[in-house]
C-alpha cells in the first residue's frame, strides 16, 4: 500500500514538473510562463489539469494538424528584388517586411473600388455573377436566408444552369446565424456547397475557434470582391423592418490580384472537400489599372504574429497620418507600442470605433485599455448612429489595408482571414477621406472621460478585458 502511495506521488510530481517544463518552453510571454509554472508546481493536481485545458495553444496545434502549413507561402529570402520601383521610398522597408511575411509577389495593374453598404456591394456582386462565363467561387462567413440571400441563390443557380462552375464555401459555425440555413436552399438548386469545420456532436467536434472568416467572391479569375461584408439583409444600411442595418465598405478588385484570391479559395475548398479541381484559365485581359496589391493571409496555422508584424512595420513607416477604422479593437501589445511611439514622434494617429458595438463585451474590454493610447496622444473617436463594421488601415494616404481581419485576438490568432494591402496614392487618399468624414461626425474620447468612469463600469470593463485572448 505504501509503495502505491509513493508511486502515485511520483506520478503527480512528474506530471506537475512536466507541465511546468512545457510552459517554460512553449509560452511566448514571460508573465504567462511564470504564472503557469508556479500554478503547476504549487497545485500539483489542479494546476496541470487546468494548464492542459486552458494553457496549451490547441488552436494553433489543431490548425496545423488540420491544414498543415499550406497558406501564406514560404518567406522570400531576398524580398528586395520583388519590389516595384513605384513603391514610395518611405514604404520600401515595410514592403520588404510584407514580402518576407507573405511569401507572395506584389500584383501589378489592379483596380480597386470601394462599395459602401449592401446597397452598393450586392448589385455589383450580382452583376458580376450574371456575366460569369467560366466560374464563380463564393466564400462567406454568414449567408442569410432572407431577401438579399435569396437574390444570391437565384443568381448562383442561374449561373450554374448556363454551365458555369459554381462553388460556395460556408463557415460551419457562421451558417447558424440564419434559419433556415441558406445551405439547404443552395443545394436544392443544385449548387455545390461545402462547410468549413462544422461543429458536430457525433463524432464530437465542438470547434468554436478556427473559423473561416474570409469573404471572397471570384468571377472568372479576373474580378474579385473582398472585405468584411457577409451576405444578407443585415448589411443593408437602410435595412427594411425594425432592426437597424450595418454600415460597411466592401471592395471590388479587377486585375491579376483576383488570381491570388482565387488561389486562396481553391486551397480552402481543397481542405474541406479533398478536391481542388482548378478551373480552366480564363482568357487573359489587359491589366485595367495601376494599383499595386498583395494578399496577406492570417490564421492559427500561420505564424501568429505575421499580420501584426506587417501592421507594426506600416506604423513605423508613417510620417504624417495613420487612420484606422475597425469594429473590434483589442490590438496586441506590439501594435499598441508602435501606435504610442508614432503619436509621440508627431504622427497624427486617428482611430474611429463604433460608439455602440453589436458585441457589448468587446466595447467594454476596449474601453479598459484605451487610456494607454489616449495618454500618449493617439486620437480615439466613437462614431454615433448605425453600427459600422468597416475595416480600414491607411498610412499617409499611400498604403492601405482592407479585408476581413479586425484588430482583435480572434482575427489575429483564432480565425482564418484574408487582407489586401494596396500601394496606391489615389486609393489611399480616397480611403483616408472616408475615415476623416467619419471622424468629423464622431466624438473624441478624452483621458478624463476614461479616468472618471464610475467604479462599477470600470470593474465590468476590466473583467471583460481579462478575457481579451478569447474575445
Amino acid at each position: 500500500m505504501q509503495t502505491l502511495q509513493w508511486l502515485g506521488l511520483a506520478v503527480i510530481v512528474l506530471i506537475s514538473t512536466g507541465s511546468a517544463l512545457h510552459a517554460l518552453l512553449h509560452k511566448r510571454e514571460p508573465a504567462a510562463a511564470f504564472a503557469w509554472i508556479a500554478f503547476c508546481l504549487l497545485f500539483p493536481l489542479v494546476g496541470p489539469v487546468l494548464y492542459s485545458l486552458f494553457g496549451i495553444n490547441r488552436v494553433r496545434m489543431r490548425a496545423v494538424q488540420l491544414r498543415g502549413e499550406l497558406s501564406g507561402g514560404d518567406p522570400d529570402p531576398d524580398p528586395e528584388h520583388t519590389l516595384p520601383a513605384r513603391i514610395p521610398p518611405a514604404f520600401r522597408t515595410q514592403a520588404q517586411i510584407s514580402s518576407a511575411v507573405a511569401g507572395l509577389p506584389i500584383s501589378h495593374g489592379n483596380v480597386i473600388d470601394p462599395l459602401t453598404g449592401g446597397e452598393a456591394a450586392y448589385p455589383a456582386m450580382l452583376e458580376a455573377i450574371s456575366h460569369a462565363a467560366h466560374h464563380v467561387f463564393l466564400s462567406t462567413y454568414i449567408f442569410e436566408s432572407n431577401a438579399s440571400g435569396e437574390r444570391f441563390v437565384e443568381a448562383l443557380a442561374a449561373a450554374r444552369a448556363r454551365g458555369v462552375d459554381v462553388r460556395v464555401l460556408l463557415d460551419g459555425a457562421g451558417e447558424w446565424y440564419s434559419w433556415p440555413r441558406a445551405r439547404q436552399a443552395l443545394r436544392r438548386r443544385g449548387i455545390p456547397v461545402a462547410r468549413f469545420l462544422p461543429p458536430r456532436l457525433i463524432p464530437p467536434s465542438p470547434l468554436i475557434n478556427m473559423r473561416n472568416h474570409r469573404k471572397l467572391l471570384i468571377v472568372d479569375g479576373h474580378t474579385a470582391f473582398t472585405g468584411g461584408m457577409n451576405i444578407g439583409d443585415r448589411h443593408l444600411i437602410d435595412r427594411p423592418g425594425p432592426r437597424s442595418g450595418i454600415r460597411d465598405v466592401h471592395f471590388r478588385l479587377q486585375g491579376p490580384l483576383a488570381e491570388q484570391l482565387q488561389a486562396v479559395f481553391l486551397e480552402d475548398w481543397e481542405f474541406v472537400t479533398g478536391r481542388r479541381d482548378d478551373p480552366a484559365r480564363a482568357p487573359v485581359t489587359a491589366t485595367p489599372g495601376n494599383a499595386l496589391c498583395r494578399i496577406l493571409l492570417d490564421g492559427p496555422n500561420e505564424d501568429l504574429h505575421r499580420l501584426t508584424m506587417v501592421l507594426v512595420g506600416a506604423v513605423a513607416a508613417a510620417r504624417d497620418h495613420i487612420a484606422i477604422m475597425t469594429p473590434y479593437f483589442l490590438p496586441p501589445r506590439e501594435l499598441v507600442a508602435a501606435l504610442q511611439a508614432a503619436a509621440v514622434r508627431g504622427t497624427r494617429v486617428d482611430i474611429v470605433l463604433p460608439g455602440r458595438n453589436n458585441l457589448p463585451f468587446m466595447h467594454w474590454a476596449t474601453r479598459n485599455m484605451l487610456w494607454e493610447l489616449v495618454k500618449w496622444g493617439v486620437r480615439v473617436y466613437y462614431q454615433p448612429g448605425t453600427f459600422d463594421h468597416t475595416k480600414l488601415f491607411v498610412v499617409d494616404g499611400q498604403y492601405t489595408q482592407v479585408g476581413s481581419a479586425n484588430l482583435d485576438p480572434r482575427s489575429l490568432r483564432l480565425n482564418f482571414e484574408v487582407v489586401v494591402e494596396v500601394y496606391d496614392t489615389q486609393f489611399g487618399e480616397q480611403m483616408a477621406r472616408h475615415v476623416e468624414a467619419c471622424r468629423l461626425a464622431s466624438r473624441r474620447i478624452t483621458l478624463a472621460e476614461l479616468d472618471e468612469r464610475p467604479l462599477l463600469p470600470r470593474i465590468r470593463d476590466a473583467l471583460a478585458w481579462l478575457f481579451t485572448p478569447y474575445l
